[in-house]
Order: C-alpha cells, then structure tokens, then sequence
C-alpha cells in the first residue's frame, strides 16, 4: 500500500467550501513565493492539509484551550465550578459553531449522539474505577460532569468536518452493515470486558478484515490523495492521545495511576482510542455517507 504524499493523476480539489474558497485565494501567492516547480507544489499542499486540519478541529481545540486556561486561570473560590463554567462554555461554543455556519445541522444532530453515547460511557467507566473526576460541579450525572460528553462530541465534530472538508470517498469500503454490527460490538465490549472475556483482539483482527482493503481518497488543494483508512484511525487515535495528556494534565480527570501526581497517560490507552474511532467514524456515516471515489 503506497500513500501518495505530493499528487495523484486525478481531478482537481473542488473550492466548494469556505475552506477551500480560502485556500484558492491564498496560496497561489504562497506557491509563486516558493518558486513553482515540485518542491514547491508539495509545500503548498502540505500547508493547505495543515490549514484544513487545524479548521477540521476547531471545536476541539478551543474547547481544550478551556480545559488547559481553567487549570491555571479559573478562581478556585469563583461562584460557578470549573466543570459547571467548562459546560456552559462548551455548549455556548456549539450554538456559536452553528450560528457562524462552521458547523451544519446535521454534524450537530450527529455530535449529540456522540454526547450521549460518550456520557452512558463515562457514567459507567467512572463508576467501575477506571478514572475519576476529582472536582465537584452542579451539572452532572453520577461521579459524571457533563462536560466530559462534549470531549467526546469534539472527535464526533473533527470526524464530521473533516469527512466534509476534505471531500472523503472510500474505495473497497465494506458493507454499511458489517460496520455497524463492528461498532456495536466494540460499545458493548467497552462495558462486558469487567465481568467477562476482553475480546479486544478479535476486534482488531476484525478491524483489519474489514478495513484492511479500504482507502479513503480526499483533496487537499490542487490534487487528490490516498491514504489507508486503517492507519488513518490509528493516526487520529494518536492525537487524541496527546489531546488525553493535555487534559489529564489540566486535571480535568485523572486516572487511578496519577492519584500521587501527574504521568503521561499509558500508551496502552491508544488501543481503546483507535477502537472509540471505529464507533465514532461509523456514527459520522449517518450524516456523511460513504461516497465511491
């Protein structure tokens, strides 16, 4: 499997979106900047995929930027508790996604999907010990603030605009059927696995039978990329890894390990992130369906 990192013959990138209307503005400018030629060609998409990127994850970031400010800025004798503020400011930042247009209905139809099903998650996991949230707030369910949903609306919102964005089309992509029956195996596993057999590995042998063919294609700027959708989940899962340290870091929760100070979340964890993918890319299909390239 071979990804193509400067260009693929095919049609050109649509400016379509207000992303790429953006781009085709600017970077033309960039690229004669940079002397035109291949080098410069790949510059120029290589800036275009950081740009998008960084607006793909918007939502995510400010609401980490939050997470990260009030660990250190927010008044430990304030009115409001932290987590209570951290949810008000969330949901203030979804009605603001919506009224400038950078999200659609749909994508947010979508990411309130990702709220409940992350929270009857987290109401479990906090309440089974895997992690705590050590602060009080108002706005809760259980040992649950219910900011904590919005973390994970923020994948279900990156997964969302990106598939929009970068104008996703899948060759050999399975049966919609399979992945939902893959997905709702690997939720119910999330819950079994304390009082019953862990059949984590079987779900990544699955993963990779029925995904181990799969390309996503999508455009940068001027070309049309390829790239395993099995390494892209496992890339994502990285970064959402980072995004964990970040937080566990600004002490929004903490796992049973850092109870004496704060470590870097085990890497063991990337497991479970590249499997909470698999649910949240299958859920991104209700609103973005998988399209042939």
């Amino acid at each position: 499997m071979r990804l193509n990192l400067v260009q693929r013959l095919g049609r050109p990138a649509t400016a379509a979106s207000r992303t790429e209307r953006v781009l085709h503005l600017v970077l033309p400018h960039v690229y004669r900047r940079l002397g035109k030629g291949v080098a410069a060609r790949a510059a120029t998409e290589f800036l275009a995929f950081g740009i998008k990127q960084a607006y793909a994850c918007l939502y995510g970031a400010l609401l980490l930027a939050l997470i990260l400010g009030t660990r250190f800025l927010y008044p430990a004798d304030a009115a409001l508790a932290r987590y209570d503020f951290l949810f008000l400011a969330a949901l203030a930042l979804q009605v603001w996604l919506l009224a400038a247009r950078l999200e659609t209905l749909d994508e947010a139809k979508v990411i309130l999907i990702f709220h409940v099903v992350g929270t009857a998650m987290e109401v479990f996991k906090t309440a089974a010990g895997s992690w705590i949230y050590p602060e009080e707030s108002f706005f809760r369910i259980g040992g649950v603030p219910l900011f904590s949903g919005f973390m994970y609306a923020a994948v279900g919102s990156y997964l969302a605009r990106i598939s929009r964005i970068f104008d996703f089309r899948y060759s050999h992509y399975p049966p919609l059927w399979t992945t939902w029956a893959f997905a709702i195996a690997i939720y119910v596993n999330f819950f079994t696995h304390h009082y019953t057999v862990d059949i984590r590995l079987g779900l990544f042998a699955l993963l990779f039978l029925l995904y181990g063919r799969t390309f996503v294609h999508y455009s940068v700027y001027r070309y049309r990329h390829r790239m395993p959708l099995v390494l892209g989940f496992f890339l994502v899962a990285v970064f959402i890894w980072f995004a964990e340290n970040i937080g566990t870091f600004a002490q929004a929760w903490r796992y049973p390990d850092q109870a004496d100070g704060w470590r870097l979340v085990s890497l063991a964890k990337l497991n479970a992130w590249v499997l909470l993918m698999i649910i949240s890319f299958v859920l991104v299909t209700l609103v973005n369906k998988p399209r042939k390239e």
